[in-house]
């Protein structure tokens, strides 16, 4: 019988756990971050008869391998066939260019797809163990509304969502306002970091321990590994020739769990030329990878590709663990990671908003490509790189970029530059209607946990 895999914490102080005990507990109490021990390998075979499959098929394969002897097979196969019940389109763009669109789910962003299948896995160990949880979550956008959304309406879960007043759109901000039920949403006047800053101390907090609290963002193991399907489904859907022939992807990143489940379908076996990390003005990740030196962006920048405005991504610690570096919580680098090996695998650009702006209007009168802020980061990035690196510019070469969410989004953005509002997807309507409620808090760690103690003590 295989034995299941275990999860180490970055920050190397902290017990082994097996999957479900390290997605519960969302942040090791060391503050580091869950990695497995083991990356589980899957086979050039297995990854050609993927091309046959259904994404939740796929899905049922890729994150089985992480949940060996912790769920029975058919539970997990029925849980990724409810969370993945919509479609993932690949556009083709010229050559063998294509966007793939994560902006299908039911809060049109990417983050459905890490946030259903985490919702469904801790629901369903939850109730095995007749457990109840206080999930906090940071959202610099998207996360929120898709957490919020994942988790509606489970009785043995609590939701408490924290986002900057100012550094969302509306439609990203009504997707949480107007549940209710067991889903809190908290406005800050304040940036993204700031948020996630009082969230983690929260964790950290003994005084916090009796609340049963956890993590749904990016940070948890149980949002990272649905992330790496998507990469495997790109690849089985548009490869001519399986394994003989390697792909680009181009991943606009923020908080960088986007880029790290990618990382781990590398690491997993799938033949992944370059990733293209692009961010947007948030440049710390581009000049690291560049100089060799990590400098956060304190505060971070207000940029129009908001869910990406992250002074210092959680989940570069895990990057900087998995090529054998040692990053703490605070940013601060222990151990160098093997950089020659890094720039070997990756690539990082920084895109400013006015390119980000030109981006939209360009994809949309050249290729008829409608992009919303994001998505136009990972393409710019795609083009930016094949612009410095012309081997790589070849009509034959295959490379997807990633749309993280539905240019519906950002209704103002896209009518101020095409002049015109995209279609609403069915997720999106009727939303604007819709009465919202949130609580408002100030940017304090005392009045953040007087709020926890008075409603969930």
């Amino acid at each position: 019988m295989n034995k299941p895999v275990l999860f180490y914490s970055t920050n190397k102080n902290a017990p082994l756990l097996t999957f479900d005990e390290a997605m519960l507990k969302g942040q090791a109490p060391d503050r580091g971050l869950y990695m497995p021990e083991i990356i589980p390998s899957i086979s050039p075979d297995m990854i050609s008869k993927m091309k046959n499959m259904e994404y939740h098929e796929i899905a049922d394969l890729v994150i089985g391998k992480f949940l060996i002897n912790v769920i029975e097979d058919y539970e997990l196969a029925s849980m990724t066939k409810d969370a993945y019940n919509y479609e993932v389109p690949l556009e083709h763009v010229y050559g063998r260019k294509y966007v793939m669109r994560l902006d299908r789910g039911p809060t049109a962003s990417f983050k459905d797809f890490a946030g259903r299948m985490m919702g469904r896995l801790m629901n369903h160990y939850l109730q095995k163990r007749n457990q109840k949880l206080l999930i906090l979550t940071a959202t610099s956008g998207d996360t929120g509304s898709a957490i919020a959304n994942a988790f509606y309406g489970f009785n043995n879960i609590n939701v408490v969502v924290l986002f900057p007043n100012n550094e969302v759109t509306a439609r990203q901000r009504k997707q949480m306002t107007t549940l209710g039920k067991n889903i809190t949403i908290v406005g800050l006047d304040t940036k993204f970091d700031d948020c996630q800053a009082l969230v983690k101390k929260a964790f950290s907090d003994p005084e916090l321990d009796y609340l049963q609290l956890s993590s749904a963002n990016s940070i948890n193991i149980g949002r990272l590994i649905p992330q790496a399907v998507y990469y495997f489904y790109a690849y089985a859907k548009l490869s001519q020739s399986v394994m003989e022939e390697k792909i680009i992807f181009s991943v606009p990143s923020g908080n960088f769990g986007n880029m790290m489940g990618g990382i781990l379908a590398m690491k997993m076996g799938l033949p992944v030329e370059k990733f293209i990390i692009a961010t947007n003005e948030n440049d710390e990740f581009p000049v690291f990878l560049n100089r060799g030196k990590y400098q956060k962006i304190e505060p971070s920048k207000n940029c129009i590709s908001s869910a990406m405005n992250v002074g210092h991504p959680s989940n570069l610690a895990r990057l900087v663990d998995i090529y054998g570096g040692k990053m703490d919580e605070k940013g601060k680098i222990h151990v160098k990671p093997k950089m020659n090996k890094m720039l070997q695998d990756l690539h990082s650009v920084s895109i400013s908003d006015k390119e980000t702006e030109n981006t939209i209007k360009t994809a949309w009168n050249k290729y008829n490509l409608l992009l919303e802020p994001h998505g136009a980061v990972g393409w710019r990035g795609l083009e930016l790189f094949m612009k410095e690196f012309p081997s790589f510019d070849n009509q034959n070469l295959l490379c997807v970029s990633l749309e993280t969410a539905h240019p519906a989004k950002f209704p103002e953005k896209i009518r101020e530059i095409l002049d015109f509002d995209p279609d609403l997807p069915p997720s999106l309507e009727g939303l604007d209607d819709i009465k919202e409620n949130f609580v408002k808090l100030n940017n304090n760690y005392n009045d953040f946990k007087k709020f926890l103690l008075k409603n969930y003590g």
